[in-house]
């Protein structure tokens, strides 16, 4: 079974999504076993006309994106640190907003190298736990190597503007492609879609019905599932 997830490490619901679908493949497991189960990370920026180089506060961009002041900024983010404490991770609000393009090329690198779920991991980790600016080629070059990937080849992915682009792109144009409009997006077996950050029992349940029957592509209704996408990142309950 192979599980795609369409993500960008600037969306808050994909990084509580992943820890969602982690913990449905857990159960999942329990009864079918995750040892046949693949997952590929695929790449989609929500603001890739962001400048690469940023000192812009997450909560500034927040106001000026929705028009609201800052402290209805901060309430907003206040709701997804509660969903994210839900998931038992770490959320800080004093990020810096910026351009996701660098951190997906290194993405595909670490899939050469069988390190893409922990340098996604690792990246999430550094901007929504640590609120670390990854923009900083020596923050993000550090993380890289901590997450397991060469330090002479992140850095020469880095100095290589080109290098991996084109994966990314392509992930991209693969995503419009299925009908994606926001992330997180989690395509089982080319069978069934998932959108937004679902809870862990909708993700059993669809590994579950993948596991047991063969179907055309279908996108599962989406329930309460928050999804990240050109206007912004739903907030709970809205």
């Amino acid at each position: 079974m192979r599980v795609e997830i369409w993500s960008d490490i600037a969306c808050p619901w994909c990084y509580i999504g992943k820890a969602r679908f982690e913990a449905g493949l857990a159960a999942f497991a329990q009864q079918y076993g995750s040892h046949d189960v693949e997952v590929v990370h695929r790449s989609f920026e929500l603001d890739p006309n962001a400048p690469a180089a940023t000192d812009v506060p997450v909560l500034d961009m927040l106001a000026a994106k929705y028009g609201v002041s800052r402290e209805q900024a901060e309430a907003m983010e206040a709701r997804v640190a509660d969903a994210a404490a839900g998931e038992g991770l770490a959320y800080r609000s004093d990020r810096i907003h910026g351009n996701t393009f660098d951190l997906h090329r290194l993405l595909h690198l670490a899939k050469a190298h069988g390190v893409q779920d922990a340098l996604l991991g690792a990246l999430y980790h550094a901007n929504f736990a640590e609120a670390r600016n990854l923009a900083d080629p020596a923050v993000l070059s550090e993380t890289a190597v901590a997450a397991g990937l060469p330090a002479d080849e992140a850095a020469r992915v880095l100095a290589d503007p080109e290098a991996y682009a084109q994966e990314v792109r392509a992930d991209e144009r693969e995503a419009a492609e299925l009908g994606a409009t926001g992330v997180p997006f989690f395509v089982i077996d080319r069978r069934y879609g998932i959108s937004g950050g679902q809870p862990a029992e909708v993700f059993r349940q669809a590994l579950e019905r993948a596991h047991e029957e063969s179907a055309a592509v279908q996108v599962l209704p989406a329930g309460d599932g928050e999804v990240c996408g050109d206007d912004g990142c739903a907030l709970p309950g809205s």
